[in-house]
């Protein structure tokens, strides 16, 4: 009989109601798409330990990470090694963040909850500034 503590890892993807993407549509998908959102883009791998402490951490803090308002993304560069070329990537997870075609900073490592909203709420400041200086 299964636990049914056990963590299930892929939760968090329905709960933050991350779009898959993948480099053949990643352009599409993120960085052509219309709207002004803040896009974060998570990257990880299948069975990353490192991975699985964000995803863990982001179930348990689901309502401050979902109060930032982000539009989520995620993909297995694992799978996806375009995916990884295209960010030389050397290690997962990693969060992109995009915002009206610009690519505006990335986060490597999970490296906990206020420090990862201190960055978004930097972004979503600088953001809301560059819309008063237009």
């Amino acid at each position: 009989m299964a636990d049914p503590t056990a963590f299930d890892p892929t939760a968090v993807f329905e709960a933050f109601a991350m779009s898959e993407t993948a480099d053949v549509r990643f352009d599409e998908q993120v960085v052509r798409a219309p709207g002004d959102d803040l896009r974060c883009v998570f990257l990880w791998g299948h069975d990353c330990y490192n991975c699985n402490l964000f995803k863990q951490s982001a179930m348990h803090y689901r309502a401050q990470l979902t109060a930032l308002g982000l539009t989520w993304f995620q993909a297995d560069v694992y799978s996806d090694t375009a995916l990884s070329r295209r960010f030389s990537l050397h290690g997962v997870p990693a969060f992109y963040f995009f915002r009206s075609g610009k690519r505006l900073g990335r986060i490597t490592g999970w490296p906990g909850l206020p420090q990862f909203t201190q960055a978004v709420q930097k972004l979503q400041a600088d953001a809301q500034k560059d819309a008063s200086a237009s």
